[in-house]
């Protein structure tokens, strides 16, 4: 059985999806016009039960729900990013300051097209398949949260599946490996507090200004001489927010950064040499110092024989040349990690650069756009996993 002829029936509707999607952002747990607009679209599919309101904005669907049989879900990803879109389309972003710059519009409309595909022909599906839309991932740890109320459970999945388009990739490739895939990875803030003073006389005061100058510069040597070398570590400071005139040192300094470490232990690690050295710096400076975290995602690892489906799927579909079996993990961080710490689990990634295209905007730039031609690809995808676990399980 072949899906492609049906989801080349419906392309035109999930174009038009994906482009509404993409002009109406929603930042975390804001999703509430994106979570309606998929809620009613799933609602005109025979076949689904729908669960809404989980972690605050998600919903679950599920086809077959009474279905004896093996269960699979499939999940994609619904916030967008505090980015102002520079792409000059029709569809552009229409909230200011708010973009699809990580293609979760894309995301969405492959998984309800596959929801689409397969609601019509759930009589031949030998199972159930969980249709996943999850708020919250750029920040606030959506997927913990899902995953927390229920969004495997009744009925329980058995294996679970995520797609990304990667628009390092061209266009008609895979990327799918075992093993650690994205990295685990914390946000966190720093709040330094000495005291202020006239510019003129910075004995009179304590110069946060300069404790948190030593404190980045300190924070780098974690990477460079405090971790293995072949074993990843990114400690980045992103932002930093102290003062606001010319001749006065202020009392206060905020820093704002993430870590990022490939094997969870690193990681924890990597945390508690970062107390120590935001303990030292505000010591010797004569001020405090509050640390806050965030979010904090795992790493993600894929089950090996979750990934092995995704790679027999992939080979079948795009060819076994265009699957790229053993890649080398990024230090990205992904919340579909928390689903694959509760059952086997996969997260694969779309090719998007067009092909003979050299350059194409990358994630989180203001210039993304998740192509349309990339959609078929996407559901087809979906589709064939779930099918295949269904049938034949891991």
């Amino acid at each position: 059985m072949s899906y492609r002829e049906p989801i080349a029936a419906i392309l035109p509707e999930l174009v038009e999806l994906r482009h509404e999607l993409h002009k109406h952002p929603e930042l975390a747990y804001q999703e509430q016009r994106t979570a309606e607009l998929i809620r009613n679209r799933l609602s005109q599919i025979e076949g689904l039960s729908i669960r809404t309101g989980l972690a605050k904005t998600g919903i679950v669907a599920t086809l077959n729900a009474d279905r004896p049989g093996r269960c699979v879900a499939l999940r994609a990803d619904m916030d967008a990013l505090p980015i102002t879109e520079t792409n000059e389309v029709e569809y552009r972003s229409a909230c200011d300051g708010v973009m699809h710059a990580c293609g979760h519009d894309g995301h969405m409309t492959c998984l309800l097209g596959a929801a689409r595909i397969l609601a019509a022909g759930r009589d031949e599906l030998p199972g159930k398949v969980k249709f996943i839309f999850q708020p919250a991932e750029e920040n606030g740890a959506g997927g913990r949260l899902m995953v927390e109320q229920g969004a495997l459970d009744d009925p329980k999945a058995e294996a679970a599946f995520a797609m990304h388009g990667w628009p390092e990739l061209e266009a008609g490739k895979i990327i799918v490996g075992a093993g650690p895939v994205l990295a685990a990875a914390t946000a966190f803030s720093v709040q330094l507090t000495g005291r202020s003073s006239h510019a003129a006389y910075p004995h009179q005061g304590r110069d946060i200004i300069v404790a948190a100058a030593h404190l980045v510069t300190k924070l780098q040597t974690i990477a460079a001489r405090f971790a293995d070398p072949v074993d990843p570590v990114v400690v980045s400071i992103c932002a930093v927010q102290a003062g606001d005139t010319y001749n006065v040192l202020p009392a206060t300094c905020r820093l704002l950064g993430t870590i990022r470490a490939l094997r969870q232990e690193t990681h924890d690690a990597v945390i508690a040499r970062l107390e120590r050295f935001i303990s030292s710096a505000a010591s010797d400076f004569d001020a405090t110092a509050d640390i806050a975290y965030l979010d904090s995602y795992p790493t993600l690892v894929n089950d090996p024989g979750a990934a092995g489906l995704v790679q027999r799927v992939a080979s079948r579909l795009a060819g076994a040349d265009n699957v790229i079996d053993a890649p080398p993990p990024t230090m990205g961080g992904e919340d579909f990690a928390f689903f694959a710490r509760a059952v086997p689990a996969a997260f694969w990634r779309l090719g998007l650069r067009p092909a003979g295209v050299d350059s194409f905007p990358k994630l989180h730039q203001p210039d993304f756009d998740f192509p349309d031609e990339a959609i078929p690809a996407g559901v087809e995808m979906h589709c064939e996993i779930a099918r295949a676990f269904l049938e034949t399980g891991l």
